[in-house]
């Protein structure tokens, strides 16, 4: 048995979690900003790096009480190293450099994306490789054909902005505020997404959002120029169900093309309700399984970390002291 400490702080929620063998989770503590930049209509980058220090003790030591393990118990300390805004990893990679060094424990560095695909296993004890995972976020828009833990190769990717980058401009346009993909998934509901036609870009299995999230923009804007109402739902539910039809379309075909018949989401925009509603019924269409984590594991959190962490523990991957924060993708391996 092994017990792994995962911390996550790449963006604006500090998270902690202790988790037995990667699939049984012990606690999962997270500690989120949101009200914070709410005012701001987005993460600012300097704020979140303090709250982060305000608040990672205070986390982990939570994480800890809730799984009822003392520090000295646990076989490893995972974080998060990249990819995400450097000032908040630095202060999640500084904390675990200084628990692994006091504790004489294994530090273990966790690729961000390699986290939110470890949520799948959490979610599903029994689900092993071979698998294709989209993995949809803020920063990421990746359909990777996990081949085996640590064998992953990239079968498409976004040309520009994020999936969860045009959904929040989309949700800004129309002044939902921050964070809009969730506002602009509740608004999408009482909207029609057969009203107008936006375009669904794609480029083999690659993504394009900036096409989708300029029509968009360019739509509004020129209502609001003529003086004409602006159906808000309307529009909410025809760009989400634009963006949707291009993620479940690509995945679904990529995975066609690796003869693969097991298809997993994961990501912060896993969560949208409409993108795992289509993703599942295509996926049965295709006579494929189709795994999604609940929505607690799609966001940012520490279990994550430390599920993905367990696995590099036991393929003996650890960092040293000389661990830096990434802010760029870097290896999805590791």
């Amino acid at each position: 048995m092994a017990l792994i400490l995962g911390i996550e702080s790449s963006c604006d929620e500090t998270a902690a979690s202790v988790t037995k063998d990667g699939r049984t989770v012990l606690s999962n503590v997270i500690y989120s900003q949101i009200k914070l930049h709410e005012v701001y209509g987005g993460v600012v980058p300097e704020i979140a790096s303090r709250k982060h220090l305000d608040k990672i003790i205070y986390v982990i030591e939570e994480a800890l009480k809730e799984a009822d393990v003392k520090k000295e118990e646990l076989d490893g300390i995972a974080v998060t190293y990249n990819p995400g805004l450097v000032g908040a990893l630095l202060v999640g990679v500084s904390a675990a450099k200084a628990l692994a060094y006091s504790l004489n424990k294994p530090l273990i560095p966790v690729n961000h994306i390699g986290g939110h695909i470890a949520a799948n296993y959490i979610a599903y004890p029994n689900l092993e490789p071979p698998f294709v995972c989209l993995v949809a976020s803020g920063g990421h828009s990746h359909i990777l054909h996990i081949k085996d833990y640590h064998d992953f190769t990239v079968l498409g990717a976004t040309t520009d902005d994020a999936a969860g980058e045009a959904f929040d401009k989309a949700a800004r346009v129309l002044g939902l505020g921050y964070p809009g993909g969730p506002k602009l998934n509740a608004l999408a509901k009482e909207g029609n997404p057969e009203a107008i036609k936006f375009p669904r870009p794609h480029n083999g299995f690659d993504f394009s959002f900036s096409g989708l999230k300029t029509a968009v923009i360019n739509y509004v804007h020129t209502l609001e120029q003529k003086g004409e109402e602006i159906n808000k739902a309307d529009v909410a539910a025809s760009f989400q169900q634009a963006a949707v039809d291009v993620l479940v379309k690509n995945t679904v075909e990529a995975a066609k093309s690796v003869g693969i018949d097991k298809i997993a989401i994961a990501g912060g925009v896993a969560a949208n309700s409409c993108l795992r509603e289509n993703m599942e019924k295509e996926a049965k269409k295709n006579s494929m399984e189709f795994f999604c984590p609940p929505m607690d594991l799609c966001t940012d959190n520490g279990a994550m970390i430390s599920c993905a962490g367990y696995l590099n523990y036991i393929k003996g991957i650890e960092g040293d002291l000389t661990l830096n924060a990434i802010p760029q993708l870097g290896d999805l391996h590791v």
